[in-house]
């Protein structure tokens, strides 16, 4: 969920009294069928293909303080003797009102054949370091601070962290994650829990956030249509951080392995429209444009996100000029 930058101040003023802050810090993109290992590092891998893909997401155009997403990995299948691997590096960078996640992952999966699909486990390992503007915190609009013994400015009450430089406050924390991911060639399945340890993140010797754990269940399905140019694909996201909870539902028709358009409904309340195409071997291309189904289409134009991708098959055996005849075999 995303909310405007003073409704934001006003949450962390009233967690502060507390001296800690709770926050399911994790992005919700539209494309998340495209963005597995996003979520899910048992995801690494997928398709025995080399993977490298960015996205960037603006969300709620038309508000201040425009929250922003981008996402990079880089990963990769492998194999050793005849055991079935893969691994990565994921990064994150993702900034909502006064509030920055940067995050950096480690990722490994084992995979494993099991009927017509593989079976891979994953684990996460990595920091995440989350940063608040509090020198951009204006407390005097969003309450009269003088009165009930209130105070004006952070630096009249220790338990407002203090500004250090132009970025505010910054912590960081060992972060971990963990996932399955089943895939055959018409359906697909994953779940991961993200933040498996709960990591603490200190602001000062009295203020810190948490990030709680966030539990990922998503599937997917290929159906082929009669006329065999033409395939559905409906995939669903269900998470969860077990106070909140969202549910994403897509539908997708892909025109020649080639083409892609759909929609998508987000139970918090949006529409998604998407469109992509893969421009030449390989290399992936997405849009979309997610429309609010709630009050904030009153002060919001929606969201645009893009997604760019490139696969390249590694595990794919080098071609030679050299041939056997049966005559030597």
């Amino acid at each position: 969920m995303r909310i405007e930058s003073r409704y934001i101040v006003l949450l962390f003023g009233f967690c502060l009294s507390m001296n800690c802050l709770y926050a399911q810090t994790d992005p919700q993109m539209g494309q998340y069928m495209f963005l597995q290992s996003l979520y899910n590092p048992a995801a690494a891998g997928e398709d025995d293909l080399m993977h490298i893909a960015g996205s960037h997401r603006v969300h709620t155009t038309g508000m201040s303080d425009l929250p922003m997403t981008t996402y990079f990995t880089v990963n990769a299948p492998f194999n050793i003797l005849k055991t079935q691997h893969a691994a990565g590096v994921k990064f994150l960078n993702d900034i909502y009102g006064l509030f920055s996640n940067q995050s950096f992952h480690i990722q490994y999966a084992y995979r494993h054949k099991i009927g017509n699909g593989t079976l891979s486990a994953g684990i996460d390992l990595g920091f995440a370091n989350i940063s608040f503007k509090v020198d951009k915190a204006n407390l005097d609009s969003i309450a009269n601070l003088e009165q009930d013994g209130y105070h004006r400015s952070q630096n009249e009450d220790n338990a407002i962290p203090q500004a250090s430089g132009n970025n505010g406050v910054t912590g960081m924390g060992f972060d971990l994650g963990i996932g399955l991911y089943y895939k055959a060639p018409r359906w697909w399945a994953a779940f991961s829990f993200n933040h498996v340890n709960r990591p603490k993140i200190d602001w000062s010797d009295r203020t810190f956030i948490t990030l709680y754990g966030t539990l990922y269940a998503a599937g997917g399905y290929n159906w082929r249509m009669p006329n065999r140019d033409w395939m559905l694909k409906p995939s669903l996201m269900l998470m969860t951080d077990f106070t909140s909870w969202d549910l994403n539902l897509t539908m997708l028709a892909e025109v020649k392995q080639k083409y892609r358009f759909g929609v998508g409904y987000r139970a918090a309340g949006s529409l998604n429209i998407i469109l992509g195409a893969d421009i030449i071997s390989g290399l992936q291309i997405g849009y979309s444009y997610e429309l609010p189904a709630n009050k904030l289409i009153k002060g919001s134009y929606g969201a645009h996100e893009i997604y760019l991708a490139y696969g390249l098959d590694i595990l794919k055996p080098k071609r030679t000029n050299r041939y056997k005849s049966i005559r030597y075999l």
